[in-house]
């Protein structure tokens, strides 16, 4: 049984499944998005999100911390340089998982990985929409075209 057991094992034991964790977390980082399957890439965001956090006060400490999951010092140093300044405002949410379907060989669900805020396509120039609120009935709100500069003849005849 199962029970309390609150991560996925993937099938691997427990130094294969930190090394592939790693390894994928210092990919994502590196090229900031990578396709795996659902499954890696609901436990690649539980590894990578605190990581990520960790980033946004760069100590001494904080950087040892995030190398002894890490292991490589070049996936370290872009995650304290360019990750964390863009992540810097946010709260959390760094990691967006994005359903692709099934791979052709073994019908497996496909997940994209991406770090949220190096998406132009979902967040362009780091500028939010604004929510549209939603109306029931009555008048809607007509929007006034603005008036067109017409030229009148007084102003010809000044000339």
């Amino acid at each position: 049984m199962r029970h309390g057991k609150k991560f996925n094992h993937l099938g691997r034991k427990t130094a294969h499944r930190k090394a592939m964790l790693a390894n994928m977390a210092c990919s994502l980082i590196e090229h900031k998005r990578i396709n795996t399957t659902l499954a890696k890439a609901k436990a690649i965001r539980q590894f990578v999100e605190p990581l990520i956090t960790k980033s946004k006060s760069d100590t001494t400490h904080n950087r040892r911390i995030v190398f002894s999951y890490l292991r490589q010092k070049e996936a370290v140093t872009e995650l304290f340089r360019e990750v964390a300044t863009k992540v810097a405002d946010r709260p959390g949410g760094y990691v967006r998982i994005i359903k692709l379907g099934n791979r052709l060989g073994d019908n497996a669900d496909m997940a994209m990985v991406e770090l949220v805020d190096y998406n132009e396509l979902y967040n362009p120039n780091g500028k939010k929409k604004k929510k549209s609120t939603r109306r029931r009935g009555g008048k809607k709100s007509s929007t006034a075209t603005p008036p067109v500069a017409v030229e009148t003849k007084a102003s010809e005849e000044e000339e």
